[in-house]
């Protein structure tokens, strides 16, 4: 993928129209556009800032049926989930995987009632499931997780979910798309809708951010998948629409992974306020959280509010035998759910809202997206683009990524090398090191990531920038903020030749990054 040859694809033919154009380049975007582009439509995606960089980068980084959901009664979402899951863990093999999650007991009923409830949440997954549920002994609850607190416990119940990296799997479905004639380009900005002398929607106006420059693009159907921000794109369409997204926040603090010895997760299903919390192993740290704080304005770094954070802490701290302090976490990250708003607006609640997608057609035949999660994604694609060849007047064409491999798909790798997750690019990436041994070298001492992943994202993966890099190619800032504010020079250095950059342009973006990774940082 390189971003100039899309540019000229936008740009070279004014009058071109394309099948689809759709904003957003999060899951639900890119879910659509690889959906779209494979049924043999013309698609192109834009996305105001980078892949991911929203709400798609800051999930718990698991694939999974949503137990919590089944709590609420709502199996229709945990049926779909479930067999989702088990369809991106077959397409996707290099980046999801299965965890053990356990859910310890401290009262003498709640083993049972857990058990009985994860045995339906099995049957559901029926042969798309990883792995059958069971009551264990308090022995073989403190053999899985060490440190967990053995006062008053009583034994547990181990179940199994997927695991995954979510702004990898975003770039895998970017490849996916332009591999599959798909035209994307990052830092291309929606500004206004076009639309024909009887209303109804012909494309869209838009800024490449890069170069200021202003295009008018043509389409048949234009999908609104920007999550938290989809009603801006809904008030280019009507001026008067009735606010429709309600913004849940979600909180993750990541810790050292001493914090959770042992390789299954925790699961707590009902902590004071009737939350789930979730202490997850990934890419040797420790993941905790998360919340579901109201949110009433949507943006792209939302901040953890102080009652959330000592939510994590304390509650984490009743489980584990180590309590975890302000100054043991080595990043923090926030995400906006992009709730759809409850009929009741004097409800301030998030916690009930469904986190089923909705689809909503305009009068002008805008489309939008709203709802859903990272595991449902392919469906959300697929309930999309069956509703833009209705709106569009397109010929009807039949899914097809049920059963079609994501770019990078591999079988055969070692979890231990961190490569893995490139997949089937893993062999280009140490071609490029067997070239450029010195691009074998660690960019930090506490990292494993080396100076050719930083060469790769930004020839093969539309990296533009070092937070692009370091936030979303790979994972420094969320794995230890402040270790990625070290290695920004270094990385800022790498890009720099690759993209033909001054010293000038290291030194803004190596400030930048740090200003913007000391948000991370718990002070």
């Amino acid at each position: 993928m390189k971003r100039e040859f899309m540019i000229k694809a936008i740009t070279e033919d004014p009058q071109k129209v394309w099948d689809l154009i759709v904003i957003g380049g999060g899951a639900s975007g890119l879910g659509t556009a690889v959906d779209a582009t494979t049924r043999g439509y013309t698609t192109l995606l834009l996305e105001q800032a980078d892949f991911a960089k929203g709400t798609s980068s800051r999930s718990t980084k698991l694939v999974h049926g949503g137990v919590r959901y089944l709590a609420q009664g709502d199996v229709s979402l945990v049926l779909e989930a479930l067999h989702e899951r088990g369809l991106l863990r077959q397409n996707a093999p290099h980046l999801v995987k299965n965890l053990a999650f356990i859910i310890p007991n401290y009262a003498w009923w709640s083993g049972p009632f857990y058990a009985i409830g994860m045995k339906v949440y099995d049957m559901m997954a029926g042969k798309l499931g990883l792995g059958p549920s069971e009551m264990i002994s308090k022995e073989e609850t403190v053999s899985a997780i060490p440190n967990i607190k053995t006062e008053g416990l009583k034994g547990g119940v181990i179940y199994y979910d997927g695991q995954f990296d979510d702004s990898r799997l975003a770039i895998n479905l970017a490849q996916t798309f332009s591999k599959n004639n798909g035209t994307l380009a990052n830092y291309f900005k929606v500004t206004g809708l076009l639309k024909t002398q009887d209303g109804l929607v012909a494309g869209v106006t838009a800024t490449d951010v890069e170069t200021g420059n202003i295009h008018q693009i043509k389409a048949k159907a234009v999908v609104n998948a920007t999550g938290v921000f989809a009603d801006e794109i809904r008030w280019m369409d009507d001026p008067k629409h009735k606010k429709s997204i309600r913004p849940s926040q979600g909180v993750h603090l990541v810790l050292n992974k001493d914090f959770l010895k042992g390789k299954s997760a925790i699961m707590i299903p009902k902590t004071d306020d009737d939350r789930v919390l979730f202490a997850v192993p990934w890419h040797d740290r420790v993941i905790v959280g998360t919340t579901d704080t109201p949110r009433e304005v949507p943006e792209l770094e939302p901040q953890p509010l102080e009652e959330e954070i000592n939510f994590i802490l304390k509650t984490a701290g009743r489980y584990l035998t180590r309590a975890p302090k302000r100054e043991d976490v080595l990043s923090i990250f926030a995400g906006l759910r992009p709730l759809a708003a409850p009929d009741d607006e004097n409800d301030q609640s998030t916690k009930e809202i469904s986190r089923n997608h909705l689809l909503t057609v305009s009068l002008s035949g805008l489309i939008t997206l709203t709802g859903g999660k990272w595991t449902t994604y392919r469906k959300m694609g697929e309930d999309t683009v069956d509703k833009v060849a209705l709106v569009g007047g397109l010929e009807e064409r039949p899914c097809i990524t049920k059963n079609m491999p994501i770019h990078g798909y591999a079988q055969n790798f070692d979890h231990k090398d961190h490569l893995h997750i490139y997949g089937s690019d893993r062999a280009a990436i140490l071609q490029v090191i067997e070239e450029s041994p010195e691009l074998g070298e660690k960019l930090h001492p506490h990292l494993d990531y080396l100076g050719a992943e930083v060469l790769w994202a930004v020839k093969e993966e539309m990296a533009r920038t070092v937070e692009d890099v370091l936030a979303r190619r790979v994972r420094a800032l969320f794995m230890d903020a402040r270790a990625s504010m070290e290695m920004a020079p270094k990385v800022a250095a790498i890009m720099a030749q690759k993209l033909g950059r001054d010293q000038q342009w290291i030194e803004e973006q190596v400030t930048d990054y740090k200003k913007l990774a000391q948000r991370y940082i718990l002070s």
